[in-house]
């Protein structure tokens, strides 16, 4: 799916919310609500007022890593990208050029053999290309350990539609859990950035459920809009149970994110069921596939040429798609990681 409007730059979110003003949070962002075809226009403090007693949130518990780290090719500097691990030691990288400016732009991947500095004496190698479908990532083999070097010396990936460099602690959200293994996103899973803790509270007390989830997010670059690549994702059993028994009641399955659409409905068999799962997932949610379980998707606003959109088409339809996206531009929303969010439910009888 690809949709035929154009973003203007000036709609890019540039910081985050709670930086635009004095005494705003990371909830004071906007909350567009399609029911169908149907759109309304919201603040995101409003969504437990979107949801009813009995809806289960589903949402990713993947804490965000500081995956940028300045490298050296010889003696020009690239900046690797860690997108995930292997379950061979070896890292998904992408490797790009610095633009001047503090971000970066896209570089030509490879060659096999390429090999790249990094700081403490860490030395990376290129191995082969991780996909067959392009050679924007490349597995890699570093001689130390690279959570170590991210620790020490990352920050988190940043694009050049933002103003400045940020914390990491801007880009974990409020469901973060770190990982035994030091694993995590190397993207923000950035629809569950305006939850705050206050929020949380307020749908808990309204009879919303959470289930949480886990995706590790890889490196999904702006210039490149390819499908994902296989991500390590987990569903535990509490969590399976728990969608289950909703699905079998009258609450709606709404995933904070894609990685939560993913995640789910990787887990998910051919009867709709949910069992406990993790692993490594290459599902590509489309509409041909359609969605087993997940009846809604909050979520940020996604370029007009992303993959992501396929997914938002199969569970939304393309009209509610096309519906909502011409009132985010006519009403001036802002896109990206931290700009406002997309609540998409069934049309109401």
């Amino acid at each position: 799916m690809t949709l035929t409007v154009r973003v203007p730059e000036e709609l890019s979110a540039r910081v985050p919310a709670e930086q635009r003003g004095p005494g705003l949070d990371r909830d004071d962002v906007r909350l567009l609500v399609s029911r169908g075809t149907a759109v309304s226009h919201h603040a995101f403090a409003e969504l437990p007022r979107q949801l009813r007693a009995g809806d289960l949130l589903v949402v990713n518990t993947s804490p965000t890593l500081a995956a940028a780290v300045d490298g050296w090719i010889g003696h020009a500097r690239v900046v690797v990208h860690f997108s995930t691990c292997g379950d061979d030691g070896r890292w998904g990288v992408e490797l790009r050029d610095p633009d001047g400016t503090g971000t970066t732009r896209a570089r030509a991947g490879g060659p096999e053999g390429t090999a790249v500095r990094l700081p403490g004496g860490v030395r990376l190698v290129l191995e082969e290309p991780l996909s067959a479908c392009g050679d924007r990532l490349w597995w890699a083999r570093a001689d130390g350990e690279v959570p170590a070097v991210l620790r020490a010396h990352g920050r988190p990936i940043r694009y050049s539609y933002t103003e400045r460099d940020q914390p990491l602690s801007v880009y974990q959200t409020v469901f973060a859990l770190p990982s035994r293994d030091g694993a995590g996103s190397a993207e923000m899973p950035s629809a569950a950035r305006p939850f705050t803790a206050r929020l949380v509270a307020e749908l808990v007390s309204r009879g919303v459920q959470f289930a949480p989830v886990r995706l590790h997010t890889g490196v999904a670059s702006t210039e490149a809009h390819e499908p994902p690549y296989p991500e390590r994702f987990a569903v535990p059993e509490t969590s399976a149970r728990l969608i289950n028994a909703v699905r079998a009641g009258d609450g709606r399955i709404v995933a904070v994110g894609t990685t939560a659409v993913r995640a789910v409905e990787s887990a998910a068999g051919p009867d709709g069921v949910v069992r406990a799962a993790e692993g490594w997932t290459d599902l590509v949610v489309t509409p041909e596939r359609g969605v087993r379980v997940v009846d809604g998707l909050l979520t940020g606003l996604h370029e007009p040429q992303a993959s992501h959109l396929l997914m938002l088409e199969a569970v939304a339809g393309r009209a509610a798609i096309d519906r909502g996206y011409e009132e985010a531009l006519r009403e001036r929303y802002l896109w990206h990681e931290f700009g406002d969010v997309h609540l998409l439910l069934p049309a109401e009888a």
